[in-house]
């Protein structure tokens, strides 16, 4: 299947990495339950930003998400809290997908 991808990248304070890496797991399932998002995959580049590669069924599907409960909303401020600066994110279209799928995912 491919899907509609988008690239996050930050800067995170230091000291705030693990309320980041818990409030963007936080978010990741929160689009995946309420929003049709098929998930993630958190980074830190060898350059110290961290990067995300989120996948979704479309790109209108992504363009239409919107955070809206509490827990989602809280887990956005504490996302917030802990960047320094968000990069734009990179959209995707797909061409061809030849990643395979561990069975650990």
């Amino acid at each position: 299947m491919i899907s509609f991808c988008v690239i996050y990248r930050w800067e995170v304070s230091p000291g705030k990495e693990e309320q980041f890496q818990i409030a963007w797991n936080e978010l990741t399932h929160e689009y995946k339950e309420q929003h049709g998002g098929l998930g993630s995959r958190l980074h830190k580049a060898s350059d110290g930003t961290w990067l995300a590669y989120a996948q979704w069924p479309s790109r209108d599907a992504w363009s239409q998400a919107e955070i809206t409960s509490e827990r989602g909303l809280l887990a956005m401020q504490r996302l917030q809290d802990a960047v320094v600066q968000r990069f734009e994110p990179v959209l995707l279209e797909p061409i061809a997908d030849l990643l395979e799928v561990s069975s650990n995912d």
